[in-house]
C-alpha cells in the first residue's frame, strides 16, 4: 500500500499498487504530452530558420556558380576573338606576299620589255625564258595562295566547329548545373537534408554517430538482425541510466527509391512496425520516411500516429536527431517514476515468487508423502505376505513334528517279542543266540 497526500485538503489516503501505478502513468503521460508539444513547437521554429538559411546559402552558391560560368564564357569568347585575329593576320600576310610576287613579276616584265626595245635578240630569247619561268613561278605562287586560302578556310571552319562545340558543351554544363540547382532546391523544399550518394539507413546511421553518439556514448543503436519471428525492423535504439532502461525505440526507414512502380503510403508500414516493436520489447515506434513527398502533413514536422498504434510517430529524415533528443529528455523526466514502479513490481514479484515457492514446496512435499505412503503400504503388504507364508511353514513344521512324534512312539513300542510274534524261525534264532552267548536275555516282559 502507498500513502498519498492531497495537495488541496491535506488528507492522507492509502492506495494499492495498481492504483499507484495508474496515477504514475497518468502524471507521466501528461508531462510527456506537454513536453512533446513544447519541443515540437521549438522544432518547427528551428526548422523554419534552418530552411531559410539553407535556401539563402543555396541561392548564394548558385549565383557564385553562375558567376564562374560567366567568367569561363568570357574567357572562351576572348579565345575565339584571338583565333579570329590570327586568321585575319594570316590572310593579310598571304595578300602581302601575293602583292609582292605580282610586283616582282611586273618588274621582271618591264626589264624584259626594255631589253626587247633595245633589239637584242639574245635578250629577247632570255625574256621569253624569263617569261616562262615567271609564268611558272606565278602559277606556283597562285597554287600556293590557293592552298593557303584552303588551309585558312579549313582552319576557320575548324575554329567555328570548335567554337560551336565549346558553346554547346558550356550550354550543356550550364543546363546540368541548373538542373542540379533545381534538384537541390526541390530537395531542400521537400526534406531539408542532403543525402546524395547514400541510402536513408546510411544517412540516419551517420547522423546518429555524428550528433547522438558523443552525447550518449553507452547508448545501443544497431541494426535489427534478429528475424527469428519472421520479420525485423531496421534499427533499435536503447539507453540506460543506473542500470535501468528508460527509453527504447524501434526505427523503420522507408525511401521513395525502395518502392515499386505502385506508390506506397506511410500507413502501409505501421502494422509491421508495431509488430516488430512488440516482438523486440521497444517502447516507441518511429517510421523515418521519404514516402508521400507531396503530402504537407508529413512535410510540416513530426506526425503522431498514437491514435492508430500506441507511441508511434512518422518523421522526415531531418527530424531524426532532434526527435531522438526530444524522446530522451522527456523519458529521463519520468525515469524516477519508472524506477519506483520497477521497485514496486520487484516487491510484488518477490511475494509472488514466495507464494510460488511455497506452493511448489507443498506440491513436492505432498508428492513425496504420497510416494512414501505408497511404499510403506507396499512394505506392510509384503510383511503380511511373509507372515502368511511363515504361518504356512509353521503349520507344516507342526504337522511334521506330529509325524515325527508318532514315528518315535512307534519306534519305542517296537520289541523282540513283537518282532518274533508268529515268527518261530526268528524266535528260535534268538533262543539259540541267547543260549550260546549267555549275554543276551530277553526282557522280563517278553518272557512267555
Amino acid at each position: 500500500m502507498k500513502s498519498l497526500k492531497c495537495p488541496k485538503c491535506g488528507n492522507v489516503f492509502q492506495v494499492d499498487e495498481a492504483d499507484y501505478a495508474s496515477i504514475v502513468s497518468q502524471v507521466r503521460n501528461k508531462e510527456f504530452d506537454a513536453e512533446l508539444s513544447r519541443r515540437v513547437a521549438e522544432l518547427h521554429e528551428r526548422q523554419k530558420t534552418e530552411q531559410e538559411l539553407a535556401t539563402a546559402k543555396t541561392e548564394k552558391t548558385f549565383q557564385a556558380q553562375l558567376s564562374r560560368k560567366d567568367v569561363e564564357l568570357g574567357a572562351k569568347d576572348a579565345e575565339i576573338a584571338r583565333l579570329k585575329g590570327e586568321l585575319e593576320s594570316v590572310e593579310a600576310q598571304k595578300k602581302t606576299e601575293l602583292l609582292a610576287a605580282l610586283a616582282e613579276k611586273d618588274k621582271t616584265i618591264a626589264s624584259l620589255n626594255a631589253a626587247v626595245e633595245k633589239g637584242e635578240a639574245k635578250l629577247q630569247l632570255a625574256v621569253m625564258e624569263e617569261k616562262a619561268k615567271a609564268q611558272q613561278a606565278i602559277q606556283a605562287r597562285e597554287a600556293k595562295i590557293t592552298q593557303l586560302k584552303t588551309d585558312a578556310e579549313l582552319e576557320k571552319r575548324e575554329a567555328k566547329i570548335h567554337e560551336d562545340a565549346l558553346v554547346k558543351r558550356h550550354a550543356e554544363e550550364l543546363r546540368m548545373k541548373q538542373e542540379q540547382v533545381d534538384y537541390y532546391k526541390d530537395l531542400k523544399t521537400r526534406m531539408s537534408t542532403k543525402m546524395v550518394g547514400e541510402t536513408l539507413e546510411q544517412h540516419c546511421s551517420i547522423e546518429f554517430e555524428q550528433y547522438i553518439r558523443p552525447m550518449m556514448p553507452q547508448a545501443y543503436f544497431e541494426k535489427d538482425n534478429d528475424a527469428a519471428d519472421g520479420t525485423k525492423g531496421d534499427f533499435i535504439f536503447r539507453d540506460y541510466e543506473d542500470g535501468t532502461e528508460y527509453i527504447s525505440i524501434m526505427f523503420e526507414m522507408k525511401n521513395e527509391m525502395d518502392t515499386t512502380a505502385t506508390k506506397h503510403k506511410n500507413d502501409d508500414f505501421l502494422k509491421k512496425l508495431n509488430d516488430d516493436r512488440n516482438k523486440k520489447g521497444c517502447e516507441f515506434a518511429v517510421l523515418v520516411s521519404l514516402l508521400e513527398s507531396d503530402n504537407d502533413l508529413y512535410n510540416s514536422g513530426i506526425v503522431n500516429k498514437s491514435h492508430v498504434y500506441p507511441k508511434m510517430y512518422v518523421i522526415r529524415p531531418q527530424f531524426f536527431v532532434p526527435f531522438i533528443n526530444l524522446l530522451v529528455q522527456t523519458s529521463k523526466k519520468s525515469l524516477e517514476y519508472k524506477k519506483q514502479l520497477i521497485l514496486a513490481q520487484s516487491k510484488e514479484v518477490d511475494v509472488t515468487n514466495f507464494e510460488n515457492q511455497l506452493e511448489d514446496f507443498k506440491e513436492r512435499f505432498g508428492r513425496n508423502f504420497r510416494l512414501a505412503s505408497e511404499r510403506f503400504q507396499s512394505a506392510i503388504d509384503e510383511i503380511d505376505k511373509t507372515i502368511a507364508h511363515l504361518q504356512k511353514v509353521r503349520t507344516a513344521l507342526v504337522g511334521s513334528e506330529d509325524n515325527l512324534r508318532k514315528a518315535n512312539d512307534k519306534a519305542e513300542a517296537l520289541t523282540i517279542r513283537k518282532l518274533t510274534y508268529k515268527n518261530p524261525t526268528m524266535k528260535a534264532k534268538f533262543e539259540e543266540a541267547r543260549k550260546a552267548g549267555g549275554a543276551y536275555e530277553l526282557p522280563a516282559e517278553e518272557v512267555e
